[in-house]
C-alpha cells in the first residue's frame, strides 16, 4: 500500500460555493500511480467546508448559497459567539452541516469522480482569507 500526502494552499475567495476540483488534482500529480485507492481532501479551518456536487451548472452553487443563508441566517440575536463578526457563528454552523472534508475512490489513476461532479470549497465567510486543505491518497 502507498500513501501520499500533500498540503494545498487554496487563494482567498469570496463568500460562495467554489469549485476546486483542478486545483486539487493540480496538486497530487502522484494520483496517476495509484490503480485503486482512496483521497480523502481535509479542509483545516471551521467557518469552511467541502463538499461534492454538480460541477456544470453555476446555478447550483447559486442555489446551495441561497439555501445555506436561509437556513442558517445571520443576526441571530440567540448566538452567543460573535468575536469575529455577524457572518462567524452561521459559518461555523453550516460548516458543521456540510463537513470538513471529501472521500473519493480511486480508479486508474484519477478521481472516480461521476460524469458532473466536483470539489466544492463552501467559503461560509465574507472575508475567509486563504484557506488550508490537506490532501492524502492511499492505495496500490
Amino acid at each position: 500500500m502507498k500513501f501520499i500526502q500533500q498540503p494545498l494552499r487554496l487563494k482567498a475567495r469570496k463568500r460562495g460555493f467554489h469549485l476546486i476540483t483542478a486545483e486539487v488534482l493540480q496538486a497530487l500529480p502522484q494520483l496517476r500511480e495509484l490503480k485503486v485507492g482512496v483521497c480523502q481532501v481535509f479542509i483545516q479551518h471551521t467557518s469552511a467546508s467541502l463538499t461534492l456536487n454538480e460541477n456544470a451548472d453555476p446555478t447550483v452553487r447559486q442555489d446551495f448559497e441561497t439555501f445555506f443563508n436561509k437556513a442558517v441566517p445571520e443576526n441571530d440575536p440567540d448566538y452567543l459567539h460573535n468575536y469575529e463578526g455577524e457572518d462567524d457563528m452561521p459559518a461555523h454552523l453550516k460548516a458543521a452541516l456540510l463537513g470538513s472534508s471529501v472521500l473519493i475512490p480511486i480508479q486508474n489513476g484519477r478521481l472516480a469522480l461521476g460524469m458532473w461532479q466536483g470539489i466544492y470549497l463552501c467559503e461560509h465567510r465574507d472575508d475567509g482569507g486563504p484557506r488550508n486543505l490537506l490532501i492524502t491518497a492511499w492505495g496500490e
